[in-house]
């Protein structure tokens, strides 16, 4: 089976719902270590309003304190072309842009349409293109929801070739508030890799189905997981979303399937560790907790 990226997006996502406000030398601390666990790209920052999202405030300060030494991409998420002004002002090497597949989920989220989601969208791919940088696009709400419930494959899949055909270098599917499962993950991906660019996504695991969708999709053909360190996070804009998939959790299940990530897991389960003891709580990851297996690998 072919590798898989995983992108851990707990600086970003995992981090933005969290009742305290960490400090971005903290935020970046968070991103470096998950680096040095082998980590091939971690979102690290959102360049967003600090007044909405607090937690992500000083995103500058995130991105100029990140190592330059390694081999991890470090990305920041954009939702309009005034964050991607600010992202590309740092040294930060890929932009993440997001728009929802629902009206009501988009409006609340980033106060425009699908369609204005979808053209800016491509300003943001175009406009990183001609500063050499990598754009991913993620569909938000592609599993479902919280305020329209079932949203239309269909839909998800048209949005998906307009993505592509404007230039994104990676499409993402996101299931925003937890409510998808495998058989979804698996028609979603299959029909989004028609598209000709490679596919990812982006699980939460509200209801614990995220691991399950996740092996759907890989089987399906993604070949980019996001999760996010000791399945933290969330979405402040969405009722109910809980953590995303722990990370950890992801690579145990690719690790036994003989799926090469690059990550090491011992590494990893010392990060959410740590990170447990920053935010003074257990988080709700399960590898972390139970360990590896076998035990002495």
């Amino acid at each position: 089976m072919k590798a898989v990226v995983v992108c851990d997006v707990g600086p970003r996502d995992g981090l933005q719902n969290e009742p305290d406000v960490l400090p971005p030398a903290v935020r970046a601390e968070l991103a470096t270590r998950l680096a040095a666990a082998g980590v091939l790209r971690v979102e690290a920052a959102s360049f967003v309003r600090d007044d909405l999202v607090p937690q992500m405030a000083g995103a500058e300060e995130v991105a100029a304190a990140l190592p330059a030494d390694t081999q991890t991409t470090f990305a920041g998420l954009v939702l309009n072309e005034r964050g991607y002004d600010r992202l590309r002002a740092t040294s930060l090497e890929e932009v993440h842009f997001s728009f929802a597949a629902s009206e009501t989920f988009q409006q609340r989220n980033a106060g425009s349409s699908v369609e204005e989601g979808v053209a800016t969208a491509a300003r943001v791919v175009r406009r990183a293109h001609e500063d050499a940088h990598r754009a991913t696009v993620t569909i938000g709400t592609a599993f479902g929801c919280p305020f329209e419930g079932e949203v239309d494959p269909g839909r998800v899949l048209e949005l998906a070739a307009r993505v592509a055909a404007d230039g994104a270098n990676e499409i993402v599917l996101a299931d925003t508030i937890g409510v998808g499962v495998p058989s979804q993950a698996r028609a979603l991906v299959e029909g989004a890799i028609g598209h000709g660019v490679p596919v990812g996504v982006h699980l939460h695991d509200t209801r614990h189905t995220a691991v399950a969708s996740a092996w759907a999709a890989v089987e399906a053909g993604a070949t980019v997981l996001d999760g996010s360190i000791g399945g933290i996070g969330g979405c402040p804009f969405a009722p109910r979303a809980t953590g995303n998939v722990a990370t950890e959790d992801l690579l145990y299940l690719l690790e036994r399937e003989d799926v090469p990530t690059g990550i090491d897991l011992d590494a990893l389960i010392v990060v959410a560790e740590w990170l447990a003891r920053v935010l003074g709580r257990k988080l709700p990851g399960r590898v972390y907790r139970a360990g590896p297996w076998p035990v002495n690998r």
